[in-house]
């Protein structure tokens, strides 16, 4: 059959256009979990967003029990989540031994490769447990590690003329084996029962601020430590484990998708502790919408239009 030059050049260029549009159509569908608090929110809408911008279909399903997210993404229903070493290590395998970040992050990406699931390079911000004191306060009495609070609070109990310290905690983490007890052993930190004010976890922040408590059980990212002006107080036993937010992905997703790992690798990298902070402080505190906060940020960073 005879095809004229018009009719080739209209094949070629047909064919030339559709080359130019295969980043798009190469790009895939991501199922994308997370967890049930902001921060989560936060790290899943980011993800969307800049992924949707490099051509993927990312369809999210959110306010997830941490268990039920697990199960999802290992049963195949999920292909994409952003996860936390500590909570690898001890949820899900239940290891309590010690672990620098590093080891921490080797030992859940060696244990999940097994499983089909990779652990990406993790984000450089840290979302674990803290003591918090309001920012005032600790500087006033010269507070800036665990160590310096149980110092204070032993002088504070010996002085017949000062009330007794009281601390905030969730009752999870005054209950759980790994959490309060493990910790007064550690640091020496000897509490009466009255000074122990279990409460919500969200409600530890205000306490904090209002003076309700001295110090109190937070998370090192929670955008309320930054907007109540509060100071994480050096954990300098290493009592608290690790955990690095890191993307984990099913190893058939990242077969399926070259390039998926290097885009959120990229992502990942600008993620530090006091940004996400921010992040967290503009929905909990000035009540952003989270899809803004998110899209305001991707284009700060030419990461979408």
């Amino acid at each position: 059959m005879k095809v004229s030059i018009k009719a080739l050049y209209r094949r070629a260029l047909a064919a030339l256009l559709l080359l130019c549009a295969v980043p798009a159509l190469a790009a895939g569908t991501i199922n994308l979990g997370s967890k049930n608090f902001t921060e989560q929110h936060v790290l899943a809408e980011l993800t969307a967003q800049y992924l949707t911008a490099k051509g993927y279909t990312v369809n999210q399903t959110t306010d997830l029990a941490t268990i039920i997210q697990r199960n999802a993404l290992e049963n195949k229903q999920l292909d994409m989540v952003w996860d936390y070493t500590g909570t690898a290590l001890i949820i899900y395998n239940h290891i309590d031994q010690r672990m620098s970040d590093e080891e921490a992050y080797q030992t859940v990406k060696d244990i999940d490769a097994k499983k089909g699931l990779v652990w990406l390079k993790p984000a450089p911000l840290n979302n674990t447990y803290a003591l918090a004191m309001k920012r005032s306060v600790a500087e006033a009495e010269g507070i800036k590690t665990v160590s310096d609070l149980v110092a204070a609070m032993k002088r504070a109990q010996d002085d017949p003329k000062t009330k007794p310290w009281q601390l905030g905690f969730d009752m999870e983490f005054a209950g759980r084996p790994d959490g309060l007890k493990p910790m007064q052993a550690m640091y020496q930190l000897e509490l009466a029962r009255p000074q122990i004010r279990q409460m919500d976890p969200g409600l530890v922040y205000n306490a904090i601020r209002d003076g309700f408590v001295q110090a109190g059980l937070v998370y090192t990212t929670d955008g309320r430590v930054k907007g109540f002006d509060l100071l994480v107080l050096e954990d300098d036993l290493h009592y608290f484990p690790s955990y690095a937010a890191t993307p984990v992905i099913r190893q058939e997703v990242l077969d399926q998708n070259p390039g998926l790992a290097d885009d959120m690798n990229t992502l990942a990298a600008l993620l530090d502790n006091d940004t996400i902070a921010t992040l967290n402080a503009q929905v909990d505190i000035d009540h952003r919408n989270v899809s803004d906060v998110a899209a305001t940020f991707l284009r700060d960073h030419q990461l979408i239009p």
